[in-house]
């Protein structure tokens, strides 16, 4: 393999690359827990916050509320991890041409 045809390979690859983050970036999130609903785009930008326990909220709930939320949100941000690992991770694998 000739000097020309590693640099067209390894410019290829870069593209895919940008292209499947610009993928990653654009799909949306969604983490739930009991009473909420939260929604990040790839870039772990919030882009929605839904309560979803009807009624109103005494100072127990409250605290419940809020771990509710950190559940959600973690749960989103797990899914953009394993997402990225995902797509990065298939290209990773010529990593070494970079």
């Amino acid at each position: 393999m000739n000097m020309q045809s590693i640099m067209a390979q390894a410019q290829k690859m870069q593209r895919d690359i940008t292209k499947k983050k610009g993928e990653l970036d654009n799909t949306e999130f969604t983490g739930k827990s009991e009473w909420v609903s939260v929604k990040f785009n790839g870039t772990k930008k919030l882009i929605d916050i839904k309560i979803i326990k009807e009624g109103n909220l005494d100072e127990d709930d409250k605290e419940a509320l809020e771990d509710m939320l950190k559940i959600a949100i973690n749960d989103a941000m797990s899914q953009i991890d394993k997402a990225t690992e995902k797509i990065m991770g298939n290209l990773s694998q010529f990593g070494g041409l970079f």
